[in-house]
């Protein structure tokens, strides 16, 4: 019995093509194109989630997915950053931003520490594996990253060196209390049945 877990990272924002710390802002044009482009290529699942935000529903829905919220798959807090570039906030606190880079447990900005959210995710996941079912998820990239991290048993440290890009797909499979990661990152293709 295993458990596996297609994961797309919601479309493009203009807070990500900006480099802004999000909110709950709306999937721009590009964004609902693109994940409309994907409709008749994802394979069947026993169920579709998507993160309560607003840009992932859009993107469920651009999916034409009946994807139900599961609050848990919730975007990091990034607290007193929310709404502001990145940029900017390098300028004003570089100590705090570099703190927040270089240590998981991290919180300057009053928000989520990745250690906080890969512990989280780690929590869904193990829910996840007990269902035994196909799932498709709508999520942040943020989200990918801390289940690739635990998934790997990966150290916290390297939740930055994941990359995940609006719409990429992330394939993890998983069988008795051990995960394996089937591909990070994908762009669409037309082969996507295990």
């Amino acid at each position: 019995m295993t458990a596996r877990l297609i994961l797309i990272c919601h479309g493009s924002t203009d807070a990500l093509r900006k480099s802004v710390f999000p909110a709950d802002e709306p999937l721009d044009e590009t964004g609902r194109a693109g994940a409309a482009a994907l409709i008749g290529h994802l394979p069947y699942a026993d169920q579709y989630w998507s993160s309560p935000e607003l840009r992932t529903r859009q993107t469920a829905e651009a999916l034409q997915l009946n994807a139900k919220v599961q609050p848990e798959l919730h975007d990091c807090d990034y607290g007193a950053w929310t709404g502001r570039g990145f940029d900017d906030v390098c300028a004003r606190d570089p100590a705090a931003v570099s703190e927040w880079l270089n240590d998981p447990a991290a919180t300057p900005h009053g928000g989520d520490s990745i250690l906080s959210l890969i512990h989280r995710v780690a929590k869904w996941l193990a829910v996840e594996q007990a269902n035994d079912q196909r799932s498709i998820i709508i999520t942040h990239p943020t989200v990918i990253r801390a289940a690739v991290v635990h998934a790997i048993g990966a150290a916290p440290h390297s939740f930055w060196r994941v990359d995940i890009t609006p719409l990429s797909i992330t394939r993890l499979s998983g069988t008795r209390g051990r995960w394996n990661l089937m591909s990070v990152g994908c762009k669409h293709s037309r082969q996507m049945s295990d």
